[in-house]
């Protein structure tokens, strides 16, 4: 037996198809259902479905009077408010491309990606970091809501396959890749209301992360909003602690959260939740003790999905099909997966073997935005490689194996190691560097960095020094000295070494 799924064909894309509109078709028969709830600790912010179709069609009438034409690339720079699922909708319905990144960005690493992009708009909240040179327009955050009331922009509709949006995620070569999705990507998601999720119309989602996550595009709006059901979303600057109150007092039925949240989760007081029917987890993988624990604090399982930013989630497990112990899950229904051998054909069961994905899947990216020999070395014949590994049991069930390169998890985000790297080789007294995952409990890993110098820096200087070249999330959680960095036979750093003898100071 190979490790290959078989499934029907995929259906015909429609001839003329909007994102937007597909994601908003709900709002048509049941404008007052609620469609969104961001909750605070005193208080709660309610938009019905009619509500979020007017924002989303007047913001677009909005942009589109900026001077703006179909195939604009729009930044957001946003936080975490609802103008981000707004804008981003608003955007895709006038036909434009929004570019949704992360709050968290420094200025110079922005302009790498206006640099990239290309936007003829960007659309910034107040503090939000920008370029120090701009070449495009700014449109203030705080003159979207007047936009709610413009008359409605009709969806653009148009080829299934063309550019609907851009996302950036961190590539092998160091430096961040603009992964570019089509109207499509859409239908491809509907693999997992079923084949993750168990999603229901009836539900309330709960998902933990910020508006400007994709996860949380995804998972927590985007998804809900296809079937109409109700998204619950905490409202800015809500701790984990405060997750278990809310989690009882909105009645959700369904929680969505990376890993790390639900470690947290669990050193809180977690209240009776009679209407949770299931968690679900992504972004990187669940430790089985924090599953375990979970399970025995609020009587409910947790379902794991595998993916990454070129095709969303693909493999995971589900209230229909739960995965057996130790393993991811299941290639979700209609999903054509393989394990591949490096010559392109699939490897027997129960043998190691490259996650990939066919490239006929609705989901798959366009490619990489602005890099053809990028996209065209993740293709082997008719299927895209994820660089992953995996390995299939005879019922199907896949188990993650990790990857095959040096790609850092940080949260749920993929990092790039040279790109911590050659941020830290700034500091003055740097004389080499290397980033690396580092296990520091059970379950959890962190980014570190091993330094040389002529002599030990101040932990809290090179903190300060992380602070001010890159995003939170890509910072140093530990710092090791040593007067030399070990490396391979032709020069490479030996990563492995430096993991194994990583002591943080």
């Amino acid at each position: 037996m190979q490790s290959i799924t078989h499934a029907p064909p995929y259906p015909p894309l429609p001839a003329r198809f909007n994102l937007a509109a597909h994601v908003l078709a709900q709002t048509q028969s049941r404008p007052d259902a609620v469609a969104l709830q961001v909750l605070g600790e005193n208080s709660t912010e309610t938009l019905t479905y009619g509500a979020v179709l007017r924002a989303v069609q007047g913001v677009a009438s909005g942009l589109l009077a900026q001077g703006l034409t179909p195939g604009d690339r729009v930044l957001m720079r946003l936080g975490n408010s609802v103008e981000f699922p707004v804008v981003f909708l608003a955007a895709i319905c006038a036909g434009l491309v929004p570019v949704p990144t992360s709050a968290q960005l420094t200025g110079p690493e922005v302009a790498k990606l206006c640099d990239l992009v290309e936007p003829a708009l960007i659309v910034a909240a107040p503090g939000v970091p920008l370029p120090d040179a701009l070449t495009c327009p700014i449109l203030p955050a705080h003159q979207l809501a007047a936009m709610h009331a413009l008359t409605p922009c009709p969806f653009d509709l148009g080829d299934a396959n063309r550019l609907a949006y851009i996302i950036f995620t961190s590539g092998t070569s160091g430096h961040p890749q603009a992964v570019a999705h089509a109207h499509r990507a859409i239908l491809g998601r509907a693999m997992m209301l079923h084949g993750w999720y168990g999603l229901r119309a009836s539900d309330r989602l709960l998902h933990a992360g910020a508006f400007n996550w994709t996860y949380t595009l995804g998972t927590g709006l985007m998804d809900p909003w296809t079937v109409g059901a109700t998204a619950l979303i905490p409202a800015a600057g809500t701790p984990a602690s405060a997750l278990p109150a809310l989690l009882a007092t909105s009645q959700a039925t369904i929680f969505a959260a990376a890993p790390g949240v639900y470690r947290q989760l669990l050193r809180a007081d977690i209240p009776p939740l009679p209407h949770l029917r299931h968690g679900l987890s992504a972004g990187e993988a669940l430790a089985p003790a924090t599953r375990t624990a979970w399970t025995q604090a609020t009587k409910t399982p947790v379902f794991e999905a595998f993916g990454m930013s070129e095709i969303s989630t693909f493999i995971s497990g589900s209230p229909d099909r739960p995965a057996p112990t130790g393993s991811t899950g299941y290639a979700q229904p209609g999903r054509h997966v393989a394990l591949l051998a490096p010559d392109g054909t699939p490897v027997p069961i129960n043998t190691p073997g490259i996650l990939a994905v066919h490239r006929n899947d609705p989901g798959l990216f366009l490619g990489y935005f602005r890099d053809p020999d990028a996209t065209i070395s993740r293709f082997a014949g008719d299927w895209y490689l994820t660089g992953d590994i995996g390995q299939m049991a005879p019922d199907g069930a896949i188990t993650y194996l990790g990857r095959n390169d040096d790609m850092m998890n940080a949260g749920g985000f993929r990092v790039a190691p040279s790109e911590v790297e050659a941020a830290m080789a700034q500091h003055p007294s740097i004389t080499d560097c290397a980033a690396i995952e580092v296990t520091v409990a059970p379950g959890t890993t962190i980014i570190a960095c091993v330094y040389a110098s002529a002599l030990p820096l101040d932990p809290a200087t090179l903190a300060a020094h992380a602070e001010t070249t890159l995003a939170r999330y890509k910072h140093p959680r530990a710092f090791h000295h040593q007067t030399t960095l070990p490396r391979t036979a032709n020069g490479k750093l030996n990563r492995k070494a430096l993991r194994a003898a990583f002591t943080p100071n």
